[in-house]
């Protein structure tokens, strides 16, 4: 067993939730660890598609919260791009209206009602300027933030929260495991939707658009990205395969081309599955346990981890006796 080191935090989890809480904590003077077992280019996060938008998470009064939190934040990222990954760009939210969403739309600068045929799409909706993250940019940039913060990164694998503590000699332990909390808290309440994606050569495409019913299994949505247009996409539940099908592959080219045309003739030059973290509610809260050691949990947040991820950093560091503002 390693020496006690009083007030030291262990961040289980290295995506996109657990780096930013991670940054939080060491930015707030706490020194961090941070435990996963792969590398942030390999989790979930990395394979997002990734539109800042409070999709399928709930608490919604909580969740608009979070986001709203997070959006500020990314806005000023955005400042500079090429280093941190953020882009503001706009685009559709195609059969939307402001009045199916929650107090938090009204918060969110410039997002209006919008008739078809606006920004060359025929449906109508919202028009929004919003973050669009380039992940492997973004987790590359958070994880040199931490480190310039004092944090450390260790691949280890965690088979039990409870023996962290001992492991590590670390008073707090934050739970970003994601789809990993099933088994690790345990949590049956966590599963797996399964979001496959087509990467394309972006054929002059500028703006991004969705259409996406709230519990609907096929989505059509497309992100103009560096490294080219992200075409999406499913929310297949309780599906673990990680293995792109080639049908649902040309299924998804096919809706993407319905509403853009040019999209069909787009050379395929990647694929993309994740398995989305989804819970009926976000679980962010604290455990104390024998000896007046910490666990704070902080994961569910099923496709709206990004969209989320700074405002839950800050409210489990609170948690966790950091800072977090």
């Amino acid at each position: 067993m390693e020496t006690r080191r009083s007030g030291e935090v262990i961040v289980v989890g290295g995506g996109v939730i657990g780096l930013t809480t991670a940054v939080v904590l060491a930015e707030s003077g706490r020194r961090v660890r941070v435990w996963a077992r792969e590398p942030a280019e390999r989790t979930t996060s990395a394979v997002a598609g990734a539109l800042w938008w409070p999709y399928r998470i709930e608490p919604e009064a909580l969740s608009g919260e979070w986001a709203l939190a997070s959006l500020a934040v990314y806005a000023e990222l955005a400042e500079r791009p090429g280093e941190t990954g953020v882009r503001m760009v706009e685009g559709v939210q195609a059969g939307l209206r402001l009045d199916e969403l929650g107090v938090w739309a009204a918060r969110v600068p410039g997002l209006r009602e919008t008739r078809g045929g606006e920004g060359g799409y025929a449906e109508a909706g919202l028009w929004a300027r919003l973050p669009l993250i380039d992940m492997p940019v973004h987790l590359g940039w958070l994880r040199e933030r931490f480190r310039a913060a004092g944090g450390v990164e260790e691949e280890r694998s965690v088979k039990d929260l409870a023996e962290v503590h001992d492991l590590s000699g670390a008073d707090v332990v934050v739970n970003c495991t994601g789809l990993g909390a099933r088994d690790l808290v345990p949590d049956p309440a966590v599963r797996p939707v399964r979001g496959q994606l087509v990467v394309v050569e972006n054929p002059g495409i500028t703006t991004w658009f969705t259409s996406a019913e709230h519990s609907a299994a096929q989505t059509t949505y497309f992100f103009p990205q560096p490294g080219g247009l992200i075409l999406g996409g499913t929310a297949e539940e309780d599906e673990w395969s990680l293995v792109p099908d080639p049908v649902v592959a040309e299924e998804i080219v096919r809706r993407c081309a319905v509403v853009r045309p040019e999209i069909a003739g787009a050379r395929v030059i990647g694929h993309r599955v994740g398995l989305r973290p989804v819970r009926d509610v976000v679980r962010l809260d604290r455990e104390v346990l024998v000896g007046g050691r910490v666990l704070v949990h902080n994961y569910g947040h099923g496709g709206a981890g990004i969209t989320v991820a700074w405002g839950c950093a800050g409210a489990a560091a609170r948690l966790a006796g950091g800072d977090g503002s």
